[in-house]
């Protein structure tokens, strides 16, 4: 005989709602019309390709993961009813925006001139509409500066740069780097931010691994620049 699950109290509500188990986001279905051409593109992006799994039933996937991502894309036959190039927009986060442009455009890929929106939302807007103001955001500001490219069959990814993270999106108990570029990139910001911190206080900071520490972690988690 079925019994009827007791309601935990408050206490026990609370402790299980702190031990939430993770949900990682693993892989982003994208839809295509040719698997074949679309394998070809994202190999000469430089994606790494994990998987091409074919069934007698005329299932297919294919799964690529960008350069430093915890994130793999998926596309293939049989695999969503979505319309091929309907993926619009799909972010890919990168610590400098003409770096990436760079190595797109040297891989033969056609990809947009640096911009940043001069009214919201204006990144996700077609090339040529109002909105897209030329070059890097003023200073550079963290998720101010875009760039966009799209497949053969038009599913579009936009390339948003950033340097700092907004304040709790990242955990504070961890310090991540997606590659070694984006550890290099951020130790050369801290070696600027170190050369005007000497200026502040009329000298050299001789303790500048532990202050390069702390202005990366700071950088990571939004917290702001160490005195």
């Amino acid at each position: 005989m079925a019994t009827q699950r007791e309601v935990p109290d408050n206490e026990t509500t609370t402790e299980m709602l702190g031990k939430r188990m993770d949900m990682r986001l693993e892989a982003v279905v994208i839809p295509v019309s040719d698997v074949g051409r679309a394998k070809e593109f994202y190999t000469r992006i430089g994606w790494r390709l994990d998987a091409d799994f074919s069934f007698e039933n005329g299932f297919r996937v294919v799964q690529f993961t960008p350069t430093g991502s915890g994130c793999s894309v998926q596309f293939g036959a049989k695999i969503t009813s979505a319309a091929p190039g309907s993926a619009q927009g799909v972010y890919l986060v990168v610590s400098d925006i003409e770096a990436a442009r760079n190595e797109l455009s040297a891989a033969g890929i056609e990809v947009s001139d640096v911009f940043h929106a001069a009214a919201p939302g204006a990144q996700f807007q077609p090339i040529g509409l109002s909105g897209r103001a030329a070059g890097p955001a003023p200073g550079h500001a963290s998720y101010g500066s875009f760039a966009t490219f799209s497949d053969p069959d038009g599913n579009i990814w936009l390339l948003q740069e950033v340097t700092t993270r907004l304040p709790g999106r990242i955990d504070d108990k961890t310090m991540t780097f997606a590659s070694t570029q984006d550890l290099s990139q951020a130790l050369r910001r801290a070696a600027a931010a170190h050369g005007q911190h000497g200026e502040r206080i009329g000298k050299a900071e001789k303790n500048w691994p532990d202050w390069y520490a702390k202005f990366i972690s700071a950088e990571q988690r939004g917290t702001g620049v160490p005195d």
